[in-house]
Formats: structure tokens, C-alpha cells, sequence
């Protein structure tokens, strides 16, 4: 199994993550991640993250998911989102960004984790 990349820091605004350039939101999976574009599917704080955002997650191999709800919890999550996870049997997390981190770090080497990280509201 291949690790994903840890987040070495988290400040408003600004993550840094093992083998990426700094960023403000980011999508990680087994291998690597990138930089998270809100605008690749319209995804807004409400109704949140959609299905679309997830999918590549899937297609990455993870088998566990961590969403982020945002620093000040705004970020929501369109339950279709959950569901598809759920189908897919995954296992899913969706916490504050400061506590989604910490459980995503947590599972870096222990299981083919993924996740989507916002960094301000």
C-alpha cells in the first residue's frame, strides 16, 4: 500500500503537506494529492461536497475518507456524498479541519486514506 502524504502544517488559509507545494485546500489520497479547485465542480459551502469532489478519492483506491467541515465548521456535506461513500464501503470522517487533520494523520500509513481539506471558514 502506498501512503498518503501527511500534513506537516495547518494555519488559516495555508496547509503544507509532504511533497506539495503550500496551498489553501487540498485533496489527498494513497500517493500523492493536489491542490483542491472548488471551481472543477461548483462546490460551495452549501450545499457543500458534492459526490463529484469525492469521486477521484474513489478512483484513488481509498477505502477510508476525511472530509473537512472548514475552521469555522461552514463547509457542508450534500448527503448523496455520504451515501456514495457508503455504497462504496468506505469508511467516512467529517470533522472540523483541525480534528479532520489530526484523525487523517493518524490514518497516514494505517489505511489507504483520502481527504478533502478547507482551510479557512
Amino acid at each position: 500500500m502506498t501512503a498518503s502524504p501527511r500534513i506537516s502544517h495547518l494555519s488559516w488559509g495555508r496547509m503544507e503537506v509532504e511533497g506539495l507545494p503550500p496551498g489553501k485546500d487540498f485533496k489527498l489520497y494513497p500517493g500523492g494529492g493536489r491542490e483542491w479547485d472548488w471551481n472543477e465542480h461548483g462546490t460551495r459551502h452549501e450545499p457543500g461536497i458534492q459526490p463529484a469532489d469525492v469521486q477521484e478519492l474513489l478512483d484513488r483506491g481509498c477505502t477510508t475518507v476525511v472530509l473537512s467541515r472548514g475552521m469555522e465548521l461552514r463547509l457542508r456535506t450534500m448527503p448523496e456524498t455520504i451515501e456514495l461513500l457508503q455504497e462504496h464501503d468506505v469508511e467516512v470522517f467529517v470533522e472540523g479541519t483541525t480534528a479532520a487533520v489530526e484523525i487523517y494523520n493518524g490514518l497516514v500509513g494505517r489505511a489507504a486514506v483520502g481527504g478533502l481539506f478547507h482551510s479557512t471558514c
